[in-house]
């Protein structure tokens, strides 16, 4: 018997959703973080204003008092929906895996210096705390916050910090054991070295702009806590002196904020962009932010740099000012 194979090619009758298609121009094929993204926002058929904020309805514009016009204007460089982003996010993980299995069975973490291990357990361990405030705090951003193109992204990042935080408490485990969380809590809750940015992270709790809140937690702190903590203190300092395993458990820190500030700058870019009032309110909010988060870091990286944190503090806060000016934020 013969068998005849054809290829035989079937015209779609459309290529995308009729509101994705009104908004790339067309009907054209769309890309799927174009079609997990527009107009996803519930804009209608409410059935009654929430009872612990009747003057907003659920999903409201007026909770910010940034404006729009449209709330899709936001772009994320990274191009994340759902799959991609825990695509990306399981390949970095196995990558950590790997980091921990390295150093827990070649003994690197029984090998570091007891005075370097006892520095970085100070440093380290307290922060899975304001790696849990963020999860908070961005998860509240996407809930109050306006339009798929800006809440989507905030959700991940507080899963990233959620995770962030696991990752400190496998370090806490790895070079100490179970009294070591304790004691990190308990610096938390009572050293008056963490009592500035406890603070900070506390307030931010009860923010009412969502996008206030995103630019003290996303813009401010990791803007300011990242590059000093993980990519300074860890990766270059501690480093230095023999602590390069820990430059490996912490490297997923590294790669993500590098990552993630792509898409918090286009964020600020695009809403300064949109106009004036914007632009001077984000100026006023960035500018207090940063103050704040500069001086609630000052006594953590003294606990690692001692009489050099000062100068270090104010590199990093030039660094930060020099990345907002090019995000149209002039502070």
């Amino acid at each position: 018997m013969h068998i005849d194979l054809r290829t035989v090619t079937i015209k779609p009758l459309r290529h995308t959703y009729d509101h994705v298609a009104r908004r790339i121009g067309g009907d054209k094929p769309a890309s799927r973080y174009q079609e997990g993204t527009f107009d996803l926002q519930a804009t209608a058929n409410f059935h009654y204003r929430p009872t612990w904020d009747p003057a907003h309805e659920i999903f409201d514009t007026s909770r910010t008092a940034i404006t729009m016009a449209d709330w899709y204007a936001f772009k994320d460089p990274r191009q994340f929906y759902y799959g991609a982003y825990t695509l990306a996010r399981a390949k970095q993980q196995d990558t950590a895996e790997a980091n921990f299995d390295f150093v827990e069975n070649r003994g690197l973490a029984q090998a570091l210096p007891v005075e370097l291990k006892d520095a970085v357990l100070r440093l380290l361990v307290p922060l899975r705390h304001v790696a849990w405030g963020s999860n908070m705090n961005n998860a509240s951003v996407c809930a109050y916050g306006y339009g798929t193109a800006f809440t989507q992204p905030c959700i991940y990042q507080a899963m990233d910090q959620l995770g962030i935080a696991q990752y400190l408490t496998r370090v806490g485990l790895l070079l100490g054991d179970l009294d070591t969380l304790d004691e990190g809590k308990r610096a938390w809750m009572e050293d008056d070295a963490w009592q500035g940015l406890r603070r900070y992270v506390e307030d931010c709790f009860v923010l009412q702009d969502p996008f206030e809140l995103f630019v003290a937690q996303n813009v401010a702190l990791d803007g300011l806590l990242y590059p000093l903590v993980y990519e300074t203190i860890v990766d270059d300092v501690l480093s230095s002196r023999g602590g390069t395993a820990v430059a490996m458990l912490t490297q997923f820190m590294t790669d993500w904020y590098g990552e993630t500030k792509k898409w918090v700058d286009a964020t600020m870019k695009t809403a300064a962009a949109e106009s004036a009032d914007n632009k001077a309110l984000l100026e006023t909010w960035t500018s207090h932010w940063r103050d704040r988060a500069a001086a609630a870091l000052l006594p953590v990286a003294r606990l690692a740099l001692a009489d050099n944190a000062d100068s270090v503090m104010s590199d990093v806060v030039q660094q930060f000012n020099s990345r907002q000016a090019k995000a149209g934020v002039a502070i």
